[in-house]
């Protein structure tokens, strides 16, 4: 179009022209547009089609990404973890993914303020997601246990106890810091974060074997080639799938704005049962437990180190019921011995571990209770219905040689399997001692 003293020239080829470039222009505003709404869309392709270029295979991943992270162009457009992405935008995985959310509220500031102080990838965040749902309590078929999923035997690098009253895998701090620095030092020892992370799942060993054996340091070349466990091979995909998802709450109706929660550690000058703390300051029950889940009885150890994690909203109050020396903080069970009776009956009878009642009750001899005699212990607020076993004939085939202080107690817990069912499959009586060095039989339930 020309301009000329105020008037358009008239020529026969200016509406041509002209209706050439509302054409252009009209085509131009629709691709935009199009553009604009595949970056609003949630994925649904679980496979990239490989005729389009990168450029527009890619185009509904148009978002920043944070420094360092494993969010990569690659790793988005691997057909698994579209997969996953297809999965946890679909209505199920929103509504998963948020109860999810709600359940880690309490554990997520605290796991991003460590995450963010080692400069390690924001993903890392979202790795319990994966792990356990975070469910604190989770515990897997091979006995891994809490958010992080720690393995009996892989904890003593990393300040992670496990004793007859707390099982620190379970403790939301110390695993957390475990679990960062077991990373850390896998991924110095590997250099590639997805291969950190899949030996995180399938053990260090299994994967620098698989190095080894393929010459090849490409996790995604690996994975491409099935050079890894099945599982892991979801595994990493998954992570990301999750971390994509979670990273967008607005596109994708991810529920990240709770309220933030607050807390802090104190020291306990005595033995207390955390439900009788909580019930004398008005305190949720379940949140003071979700915050010491590693009290396996809900009871603090003599241990005089130990810190109580309470709700910072409610310090004040739970201090002045602390300190108050006419409240007795662990309630107890008051139990007059009678006919018939053993101690293995009345621990299942009140829901209170064998060696509780032992620590209570000095001197005490399970062959030799005394008709009339009180047995006093701690109530631990544990059901006291007994454990439910499925009647199935419990095969064989494990062995555990007995660490110093170990009970059947303690092995039942590590291995996921009843105490009166182990102490029958290697003949002996549940209050036994059991000697250091002695190779027991594990029976499995299946």
């Amino acid at each position: 179009m020309e301009k000329s003293t105020g008037k358009m020239k008239k020529s026969g080829a200016a509406p041509v022209q002209n209706c050439f470039r509302i054409l252009a222009m009209t085509a131009f505003l629709l691709s935009a547009a199009g553009i604009l709404a595949a970056n609003e869309r949630p994925l649904r392709s679980a496979v990239p089609d490989p005729s389009l270029p990168v450029a527009v295979r890619t185009s509904t991943f148009l978002f920043e990404p944070a420094e360092n992270s494993l969010l990569t162009e690659r790793a988005l457009e691997q057909p698994l973890t579209q997969h996953y992405i297809a999965h946890y935008t679909s209505p199920y995985g929103i509504a998963t993914l948020n109860a999810i959310l709600e359940r880690g509220n309490i554990y997520l500031p605290f796991i991003r303020n460590e995450v963010k102080q080692r400069g390690l990838p924001p993903e890392l965040v979202y790795l319990p997601i994966i792990e356990s749902g975070f469910l604190i309590t989770a515990r897997s078929r091979s006995g891994a246990m809490g958010l992080w999923q720690f393995m009996l035997n892989s904890i003593s690098p990393y300040n992670m106890r496990v004793t007859d009253y707390i099982d620190e895998r379970r403790d939301f701090l110390k695993s957390t810091r475990g679990a960062l620095q077991k990373l850390e030092d896998e991924h110095r020892r590997l250099g590639c974060w997805e291969l950190t992370l899949a030996a995180y799942n399938s053990g260090f060993n299994a994967v620098t074997r698989t190095i080894q054996s393929t010459g090849n340091r490409d996790y995604w070349e690996l994975s491409a080639r099935n050079e890894l466990r099945p599982e892991t091979l979801h595994f990493v995909p998954k992570l990301i799938a999750v971390s994509y998802v979670v990273s967008q709450p607005r596109r994708f109706g991810i529920n990240v704005w709770h309220d933030k929660f607050e807390w802090i550690d104190i020291p306990l000058r005595r033995q207390v049962s955390i439900d009788v703390v909580a019930d004398e300051a008005g305190v949720d029950r379940n949140l003071m437990r979700r915050l010491n889940a590693e009290l396996l009885h809900g009871i603090s150890p003599l241990d005089s180190n130990y810190r109580l994690k309470i709700p910072l909203a409610h310090h004040d109050k739970i201090i002045e019921v602390l300190e108050r020396d006419d409240l007795k903080l662990i309630r107890y069970h008051y139990h007059l011995v009678s006919q018939g009776d053993t101690l293995w009956g009345i621990s299942r009878q009140y829901g209170t571990p064998l060696h509780v009642i032992e620590q209570h009750n000095p001197g005490i001899s399970g062959r030799y209770l005394k008709i009339g005699e009180t047995i006093a212990f701690p109530s631990s607020g544990v059901s006291s219905a007994a454990p439910v076993v499925r009647q199935a004939a419990p095969s064989t085939n494990g062995t555990h040689i007995v660490q110093r202080g170990e009970t059947f107690w303690s092995l039942s817990r590590m291995y996921g399997v009843p105490a009166q069912a182990l102490a029958d499959a290697n003949e002996m009586q549940l209050d036994q001692i059991l000697h250091e060095g002695r190779t027991l039989r594990v029976p499995i339930i299946d």
